[in-house]
């Protein structure tokens, strides 16, 4: 069974215009904008996060590290890495973070698959659909041993369903590659059973949730804690 969706409260238009005048050129500032306006899991992390322990965050694909600005300016941030094999991204992340005075963000360009030693909290945002069945549980189990006691492991990602939200995130997504706007196509739709199958057996709590917003993705948010 699903849980109920998720309605955060986000950002209003201020904090998002903050954050994203933090980016260089026209471009990254209007995608930042354009995702912190449009994106719900930006606000629901913040939610999760505000009743959690205060550990440092691991972002596993953090593209532009939007997560950990969102996070900073909702005053929630305890500590931040952000993973991502994007190079440009990164550098346009590290930029945003330097305006920040002390910087409380670090992004380092490096492999999903080789995550550094970490003990806090850990965000994966639309990553795992990009490997296959067998590299995904094997990143999953990765992720949940750098989890602290009382540790959150925050997935949002598209999950395997036999309805329209499903196949019009499959059309999406081969637009992208396609377009070349991802090097890197979908390669396994993960369902809901096949995540608590590998997160459970570790002692972590799994509840799945809705996470759709406005958009017509199948998009959920699966939260895995680890007890005190």
């Amino acid at each position: 069974m699903h849980d109920r969706d998720a309605t955060p409260t986000p950002l209003d238009r201020t904090g998002r215009r903050a954050i994203a005048q933090r980016y260089p050129g026209r471009l990254w500032r209007g995608y930042a904008h354009g995702k912190l306006a449009g994106d719900p899991v930006y606000a629901a992390a913040a939610a999760l996060l505000a009743g959690a322990a205060p550990h440092p965050v691991l972002d596993i694909g953090c593209g532009l590290g939007l997560l950990g600005q969102y996070l900073h300016q909702c005053g929630l941030l305890h500590g931040y890495l952000g993973i991502d094999l994007d190079a440009r991204r990164i550098e346009a992340g590290r930029i945003a973070a330097a305006a920040l005075a002390p910087p409380p963000l670090r992004l380092e360009c490096g492999d999903a698959t080789q995550l550094p030693a970490f003990h806090g909290h850990v965000a994966m945002l639309d990553v795992l659909h990009y490997l296959p069945a067998a590299g995904q549980a094997a990143l999953l189990r990765t992720a949940a041993a750098r989890l602290a006691p009382e540790g959150v492991l925050l997935i949002r990602n598209v999950l395997r369903e036999p309805n329209w939200r499903f196949h019009a995130t499959r059309v999406e997504e081969w637009f992208l590659r396609v377009s070349g706007q991802m090097r890197v196509g979908a390669q396994h739709y993960p369902a809901a059973d096949e995540m608590r199958a590998t997160l459970e057996p570790l002692g972590l709590s799994v509840t799945i949730r809705p996470l759709r917003g406005r958009t017509p993705f199948n998009s959920y948010l699966v939260v895995a804690r680890r007890p005190g």
